[in-house]
């Protein structure tokens, strides 16, 4: 378990499953793959989704579970508990929205394709923190803090974007019911450090199952069902249900979202026919990603220390931007959204995904290597440390 809690090994689990699933579904037994992914599921006439929606809706709103009690703990305990601490990351990673949003555009701005606007924005913290540990030995931990707070303000976006651009229909309701789930929820989950914690549990489990259902049935994309439990959940027994389900969701449920969305067959096509959504992602997550972290890093930096040196060069910056340029799973989720009537453009807009982030990725791991090599040579006594984990953090809050 311990393996599946490192930085590293999920983020080669991610790619393993995204290649694969590329290489079958351009194989003979494509077609039989993606009949399985389409096969529904349920309960007949009463709750039925197909095996790629159980896992797109279902599966990863227990990841996005996990990213709220990570932004509920940094908000309140971490990197963004305080204005101060979060302007600095705030603006670059504004920055690494609105650029890339505009390089997209530039590409897609007028076409079918415009509405993937969204997708390029994504930070995958999985993937930019698994780069970061193999790659960054020796990197002073500030670059690392900020790069975690500026991957988690990213999902903050992503987040935003999913429950505001993708909500069709809202039955208010079934979200109105969803709401008293979740204060239900989080009054109970307050209970559990002072009475029975099984019998507290399996409500909890209930109630979380029944959120998730009413949220989907409502016309909001059921991931942000998993949001509003993270967030709502009282932190210490939030922190422990991360710690168990964590090598779960690195070990079984991100890899199977990356496979089910890299199911795609290549389209046999001149570059010039390809769709401007794939373009426009492919050039937007490395290119895009690079110049808004860096430059509103570079000016955040400044008017955050006042004229004093910032204790992140330039350089540290660009390597950060490389790293942001990781979209995989929030933006392959963007993309089967924002494409979810097209499904040309929507394999295209995820080869645009996977292209890009393996453009980033190569590009970070190369400054990441120069950065961390730099900072050697100033101290050799730098160690491999990792970020510090929140389950290791809440022992000194508790």
């Amino acid at each position: 378990m311990s393996l599946l809690r490192s930085a590293r090994f999920p983020a080669i689990v991610l790619l393993i499953s995204a290649v694969l699933a590329l290489v079958l579904a351009n194989s003979p037994v494509g077609p039989a793959i993606a009949e399985v992914k389409d096969t529904y599921l349920g309960i007949p006439g009463v709750f039925e989704m197909s095996v790629g929606h159980w896992v797109q809706d279902g599966l990863l709103a227990v990841f996005f579970f996990i990213v709220a009690v990570e932004l509920q703990f940094e908000l309140t305990n971490g990197e963004l508990n305080s204005a101060r601490k979060a302007l600095q990351p705030a603006i670059a990673a504004a920055g690494g929205v609105l650029v890339p949003i505009a390089v997209f555009l530039l590409f897609a701005a007028g076409s079918d394709a415009g509405d993937g606007w969204p997708i390029p924005t994504a930070t995958d913290i999985a993937f930019a923190l698994g780069v970061l540990a193999v790659f960054g030995k020796g990197l002073p931990s500030g670059i690392r803090i900020f790069l975690l707070a500026l991957a988690i303000l990213d999902d903050i976006v992503g987040i935003v974007f999913i429950a505001v651009l993708f909500t069709d229909d809202v039955n208010i309701g079934l979200l109105a019911l969803a709401g008293v789930a979740v204060i239900v929820f989080g009054i109970l989950s307050r209970q559990l450090d002072t009475r029975g914690r099984i019998p507290i549990a399996i409500v909890l489990v209930l109630l979380a199952v029944a959120t998730w259902v009413l949220v989907y049935l409502s016309g909001v994309h059921a991931t942000i069902a998993g949001v509003a439990l993270g967030l709502a959940m009282a932190q210490q027994p939030a922190l422990r249900a991360r710690h168990e389900l964590e090598p779960w969701v690195n070990g079984i449920v991100l890899p199977l979202f990356a496979f089910s969305a890299a199911l795609v067959v290549i389209p046999a096509v001149s570059p010039s026919e390809l769709s401007p959504a794939f373009w426009g992602i492919l050039v937007a997550l490395p290119v895009g990603k690079i110049i808004g972290i860096s430059v509103a890093g570079w000016i955040s930096l400044r008017i955050g220390n006042r004229g004093a040196a910032p204790h992140l060069s330039f350089a540290d910056l660009v390597a950060a931007g490389a790293l942001g340029g990781i979209g995989f799973t929030v933006s392959l989720l963007l993309s089967e959204l924002a494409f979810a009537g097209d499904p040309l453009i929507r394999d295209e807009a995820t080869l645009g995904v996977l292209g890009g982030s393996m453009i980033s990725i190569v590009l970070a791991a190369i400054l990441v290597a120069l950065r961390a090599r730099h900072y050697r040579r100033i101290d050799p006594s730098s160690r491999d440390d990792e970020l510090p984990r929140m389950d290791e953090q809440k022992g000194q809050i508790a």
